[in-house]
């Protein structure tokens, strides 16, 4: 019996390629939401999650950021995946027939220069193979979705478009979430996620973060966040080359946890090969 693999979207979703990509064997289990998908591998309804944490276009997926750190699952893997956009329209429908597109924001950000040449309406979906799923159930020759090229086969779009994302290197980051906390073995290439609040003290953050430039580690991602909605309440996520393991962690982590009234790792998990 195959594992389920939770992912936010529909069949043909971006993510539903990212799980497949990460789980051949497994089976998708689509969710509505980020947390539907989250709350999928805690009740164990799945084995594993597949979610987006970035965009090197769009930038950080928002949603994960809050969710991640407070849901006790663990980060065990990471992938990248070429994100090629696709205008999809009804059978029939011309470019010059379009007046709105329809799909997720963050997709929907990742094409603003060609929604913005054809002055074309925008409307916000959960997810991109769900708005190829309505596009064709709408048979509105007027409307069209962004999307991938597997969605629109699957629910017998056409193209309009191909790759009309703003940039050529449109990747999306994704993370593999688990119930378990599975860390990668120490040796290889290895990244380690964080997530830490400073201490209310003059320069806290900078002497926090002096500890990984003095011990050579190379921190890959820092980002603030406020959380419980106060303005004085912020919480950085963090992700560095090396494992908890590794002497020149150990230093940067103790300098780091000096500085700092929360600090807790969200996972320890091999590096991706295919950036």
């Amino acid at each position: 019996m195959s594992q389920k693999i939770a992912f936010q979207g529909e069949p043909g979703a971006f993510s539903h390629a990212a799980a497949s990509r990460m789980f051949p064997q497994g089976e998708p289990l689509g969710c509505v939401t980020f947390e539907e998908t989250i709350a999928a591998v805690q009740t164990g309804k799945a084995a594993f999650g597949v979610v987006p944490v970035e965009n090197s276009l769009y930038g950080r997926i928002t949603d994960i950021h809050h969710l991640l750190p407070e849901s006790g699952l663990f980060i065990t893997g990471e992938t990248y995946l070429r994100v090629e956009m696709t205008l999809l329209g009804v059978p029939g429908a011309t470019l010059e027939d379009i007046k709105a597109v329809q799909s997720l924001s963050v997709a929907l950000g990742q094409c603003r220069k060609f929604i913005a040449r054809h002055k074309f309406r925008t409307i916000n979906a959960v997810d991109t193979a769900g708005s190829a799923r309505e596009v064709s159930q709408k048979a509105d020759k007027s409307v069209a979705a962004i999307a991938s090229r597997f969605a629109g086969e699957l629910y017998g779009l056409n193209v309009l478009a191909e790759n009309i994302e703003d940039a050529s290197h449109n990747t999306t980051r994704f993370l593999v979430l688990s119930p378990q906390q599975d860390e990668a073995p120490q040796g290889g290439r290895v990244k380690t996620t964080f997530v830490f609040r400073v201490r209310n003290v003059p320069a806290a953050l900078y002497k926090a973060m002096g500890g990984f430039a003095t011990n050579g580690v190379n921190m890959t991602k820092l980002e603030s966040y406020m959380v419980g909605g106060a303005f004085t309440a912020t919480q950085f996520y963090a992700d560095i080359e090396g494992h908890p393991s590794d002497p020149g962690v150990q230093h940067a982590f103790d300098e780091l946890k000096f500085f700092t009234d929360y600090f807790k790792v969200l996972g320890v998990y091999p590096a991706s090969d295919n950036k």
